[in-house]
Order: C-alpha cells, then structure tokens, then sequence
C-alpha cells in the first residue's frame, strides 16, 4: 500500500492504526522510511503524512472520551465500578487531574507503545479544549512519527529491526497496563469503603 499509495497511504494506514491499535506503526512508518532511502517518496512528507493520519485518529478516540463524559462515565462507574476501576466520586478527581496535568499526559503519552491511543479517551472525557489536544497530540505523533520513519531510513532494507526492539517496550507497557488493571480491580472494595460519605 505504502508503494502504490504513497504519502496518501501512509496517512491511511497511521489512521487505521490509531483506530486499531493491533495494526503497528513500529512497522509502517520504518518501512516508508526504507522507501523514502530507495527514492521512492521524500521522509519529510513521509513525517507530515504520518503525523497527520495519526493526529486524525487520535481525535476518533478524543470525539469517543468527550460522547463519553463524566456524567455518562459516572453512572458506568456507579453499575459496573469494579470492571472500571474507578469509583463515581473518583471520576470528578480524575478528570480534575487530568485537566491540571493532561497536556504534558497527552504530549508524553503520544510516544508510549499501547498508550498513544488510549491517551485520547480520558483527554475527550475531561473535556481538555481542543487547541491544547491537537498541539500537545500533534507535537508528541511528529516526534514518534519521525523517530521511527528516520530510523527506517537510516536501516534500510533492515528496517525490520525497528520493530523487532520495539516490540519488548510495547509488551513490557502492555503487561504494566493488565497488571494495574487487575490491581485496581482487586482493590476497589478497600478503595470505595475509603471514599468520603456523600
């Protein structure tokens, strides 16, 4: 596709790969980068192209965490708090945090394997403005876009390798996520009996 389709390719597939996180950027972008070394396409449009697929998913998710909301995700919390993690009362702080701390969360979290999608969801339910999310978003998927497309160039027909280091941080980030999870399942009870009496 990245052959046949060029720049327009490449944006498509990082938006499908923002929607699915299954589909690897860890192999798109490095293999573009591989064609951009053969003179096949140019690795600033590569970037650019990158960067805005991506960014376009990334609002997917945004749009989903604003649909979402407190309120919705308070009366989830409220029916199925255990499976959520989090407890009604909870969700007032977390957005609260989140709007404090969200932009340097979005900006870092866009470079993080298994975290660059999520990152959007809980940004759309704080309702972080939309400037701040397309900057800090647009800022941390051009640092990753580049990174991974530069390194395709450089390795050319190794570009394989990029992935292949990749692969263990994204598998480490994802076991971290499932462990949390099942630790903040484990102890909801302890952590709602906490919580103040309204």
């Amino acid at each position: 596709m990245v052959e046949q389709t060029g720049y327009l390719g490449v944006a498509l597939l990082m938006f499908a790969e923002n929607l699915f996180p299954p589909i690897p950027s860890e192999l798109i972008l490095p293999l573009a980068g591989f064609t951009a070394a053969r003179g096949d396409l140019g690795l600033p449009m590569i970037i650019v192209s990158g960067t805005v697929g991506a960014v376009l998913g990334a609002l997917f998710w945004y749009g989903i965490g604003l649909w979402v909301g407190s309120r919705r995700l308070k009366q989830w919390a409220a029916r199925h708090g255990r499976w959520l993690t989090i407890a009604p009362e909870e969700v007032d702080e977390a957005a609260a945090h989140f709007r404090e701390h969200g932009g340097r969360a979005v900006l870092i979290g866009r470079m993080i394997p298994a975290v660059r999608t999520l990152i959007s969801i809980p940004a759309g339910v704080s309702t972080m403005p939309i400037v701040p999310f397309l900057l800090y978003t647009t800022l941390g998927t051009a640092i990753w876009t580049t990174f991974l497309a530069s390194a395709g160039y450089l390795l050319e027909d190794r570009y394989q390798q990029v992935s292949g280091w990749l692969n263990p941080v994204s598998n480490i980030v994802a076991a971290g996520i499932a462990l949390w999870y099942v630790y903040r399942v484990a102890t909801f009870g302890r952590r709602s009996a906490r919580q103040p009496a309204e």
